[in-house]
Order: structure tokens, then C-alpha cells, then sequence
């Protein structure tokens, strides 16, 4: 695996490294070991699964407050998305900055998001599948959410929402 700091601080891209012949490829998803060299905490509790049907579909933004915060990696298996990640630490040098990622079946990267961060996606192809390996388990009580075109963020969804939950447009806007 590929380990690579993107802008916000503690969010990483993690590309793989397949190992190819007439078969197809394999490569790991997961070690450990690799991922506390590389200075990253990722003890997988929970996996999850979303599938969505149409393109445009958004879900987000989404996090669980302390004291079960979580850790995200998140990976396309089937279609395309737009990744999307807030850095919602008030201590953090990117405070409030946010940062999107595409992330394909293609291109086979995961995206690594550290606690305090809120997430949420937008699909870009119908019939796109995320997979979700977290730190620590759903807590419905602390599940938490920002509005997903809040202006003081000023995120850039890149095409038109098809289909989008209500308790989704009805996050409020970020506290700052």
C-alpha cells in the first residue's frame, strides 16, 4: 500500500499495490502493522456497505461525536464517487477546510479519515457501492450531521442531486 497525507491534516489517500499476472491482480487492503508505520490508528470494529442506484445520489455529512468518534476507510467496489471530508477538529491548522476525493472501482483508492472529521459522498455513476471499515461501532445517540450545502463551507457537489434522505437536508448548518 501507498500511503499518501493529502491536505487536511491526518487524511490520507491510500493507493494500492496489486500484484499482477495472467489471473488478474491481488493486493492487500489492510495491515495493521502497515498502518501503524505510517502513523495511522485503524482498529476495524464495524464494516459497512452502501449501495446506490442512481447517479447524483448524496448522503452526508455525516459523523459520530465523542466520546465515539470514529476512524473511516472508505473505498469505492463498483462505480464512481465524490468524496467529501470536513475537518471539524477546532484545534486543527484545517479547521473547517474541506476536501473531495474521487474515488472509482478504477482507481481502487481508499480514502483514510481520521476522528473529527465529518464525511459524505455524491455519486457519480448509477449502481455505485462504498465500503466502510470504522473504529468503533454505530451509536445511533451520537450519530451527528452538517447540512450538505452549507454555505460556510462552500462545498462544490459536481452534478445535480437525484436522490438525497430528509434527515440528510435537514442537518443544520456548521456550528463555527
Amino acid at each position: 500500500m501507498i500511503f499518501k497525507e493529502i491536505e487536511l491534516k491526518g487524511a490520507y489517500i491510500i493507493e494500492l499495490e496489486p500484484l499482477k499476472d495472467e489471473r488478474g491482480y491481488f493486493a492487500r487492503t489492510y495491515c495493521q502493522n502497515e498502518f501503524r508505520q505510517n502513523g495511522l490508528e485503524l482498529t476495524i470494529m464495524q464494516c459497512d456497505v452502501s449501495y446506490n442506484r442512481k447517479k447524483g445520489t448524496l448522503r452526508g455529512l455525516h459523523y459520530q461525536s465523542a466520546p465515539h468518534e470514529e476512524v473511516k476507510l472508505v473505498s469505492c467496489t463498483r462505480g464512481s464517487m465524490y468524496d467529501v471530508i470536513v475537518d471539524i477538529r477546532e484545534q486543527s491548522p484545517t479547521y473547517c477546510r474541506w476536501l473531495a476525493v474521487e474515488l472509482t472501482e478504477q482507481n481502487r483508492k481508499m480514502l483514510y479519515i481520521p476522528k473529527g472529521f465529518a464525511h459524505g459522498f455524491q455519486t457519480l455513476a448509477d449502481d455505485t457501492a462504498v465500503y466502510y471499515q470504522m473504529s468503533e461501532y454505530y451509536h445511533p445517540g451520537l450519530a451527528r450531521g452538517i447540512r450538505w450545502n452549507d454555505s460556510a463551507l462552500g462545498i462544490n457537489w459536481p452534478v445535480k442531486i437525484s436522490i438525497m434522505a430528509a434527515k440528510d437536508r435537514q442537518f443544520p448548518d456548521f456550528i463555527q
